[in-house]
Order: C-alpha cells, then structure tokens, then sequence
C-alpha cells in the first residue's frame, strides 16, 4: 500500500487493515513453513504495510498531520 491511500483511510478502516493484513501475514507464514510460498518478498511487502499503517495511527493520535 502506498503511504497516500493509507492517509485517506479513516481510523476505522486502518484498523481494520491492519487485522486482515495480519492474517494475511499469518498465512503467508504458513506457506512459507510447508514450502508452497512461491513469492517471498510478499511477507517483506505486507510487513512494511502494517507498520506503515502503524506510523500514520500514530500520527493521528499524536496530532502530527
């Protein structure tokens, strides 16, 4: 996800990312535990996106933006 979608989002719908992201993340885990995972930077993808919907949570909550 780019950085400026995330910023449109609400605090509703960030939250609610963050949980499908990371049972995206969990699945993605498994694949790659048993070996069907074909694409492994899609984790490094997905983790990168829950922390950056992390940083603008935070930003909100701190008054930055």
């Amino acid at each position: 996800m780019k950085i400026a979608e995330i910023k449109e989002m609400s605090t509703d719908e960030l939250n609610s990312k963050v949980y499908e992201l990371k049972q995206e993340l969990l699945q993605l885990r498994f694949q790659h535990a048993t070996g069907q995972l074909e694409n492994g930077k899609k984790i490094t993808e997905v983790r990168k996106s829950i922390a950056r919907i992390y940083t603008v949570l935070k930003e909100r909550e701190l008054g930055l933006n």
